[in-house]
């Protein structure tokens, strides 16, 4: 049952793909291709985990590959693959409504292939990146959020980390964030089930006043 959620914050991270931009047909054609090329059986039907790094969705996939061949591969592959990036509902208002000191993108993409997208769907640079290259440990680990917290200056605890994968959900949460989960590549149930705080259908439903101490946002929940 929907119900309007207002709550205050200090800073957001967005994970990228799938909150912002829309790359999931890309990112599935990309390892199709990906596995075909390393003759993985059936690799027209491989499944993927979103929201975690190419490196470990690599490694699951074809455990002896080089993996810095691989990951230029997967990496070259999709940046040429962005053609039908799109920028998701309520995006372009929600990150012109913020204070630029007060957001980062945390994605499990590398920064090259990160930059990419942005660039293709028009969207402005953040201030602040986690990129893939910027973390020992991928999502679902705590790092990539911690790290972005630490990039903006503002404890995890008054951060909101936004996502649309468990993976994401379970990193947001183990770094001490709050979570707001948009449903997309997952559902609302999965993104609860993961320990998101709340979920909305798309940042459309988020709304956003700026005050000296920090954000409120108000949003319909799902």
């Amino acid at each position: 049952m929907s119900r309007q959620v207002s709550t205050e914050v200090a800073g957001l991270l967005f994970d990228n793909d799938g909150v912002l931009v829309s790359s999931i047909a890309s990112v599935n054609r990309c390892w199709k291709l990906w596995a075909a090329h390393y003759g993985i059986p059936n690799a027209d039907q491989v499944k993927l985990a979103h929201g975690t790094r190419a490196i470990e969705m690599m490694l699951a996939l074809k455990p002896d590959v080089d993996t810095v061949e691989g990951l230029r591969l997967i990496e070259d592959i999709e940046i040429a693959d962005v053609a039908d990036i799109e920028v998701l509902p309520g995006v372009r208002s929600l990150l012109a409504s913020l204070p630029s000191e007060r957001w980062a993108i945390v994605s499990s993409a590398t920064r090259r292939l990160l930059l990419a997208r942005l660039e293709a769907a028009k969207l402005p640079l953040p201030h602040w990146i986690v990129s893939a290259d910027d973390v020992v440990n991928g999502k679902p680990h705590p790092e990539p959020y911690l790290r972005g917290a630490e990039l903006i200056h503002i404890a995890p605890a008054d951060c909101l980390v936004v996502e649309d994968a468990p993976s994401g959900v379970h990193a947001g949460k183990a770094a001490g964030c709050r979570v707001l989960g948009v449903v997309g590549t997952d559902t609302a149930e999965e993104l609860l089930a993961a320990g998101a705080d709340w979920a909305v259908a798309s940042l459309e439903h988020v709304r956003v006043e700026t005050s000296a101490n920090g954000l409120k946002l108000t949003f319909d929940t799902i």
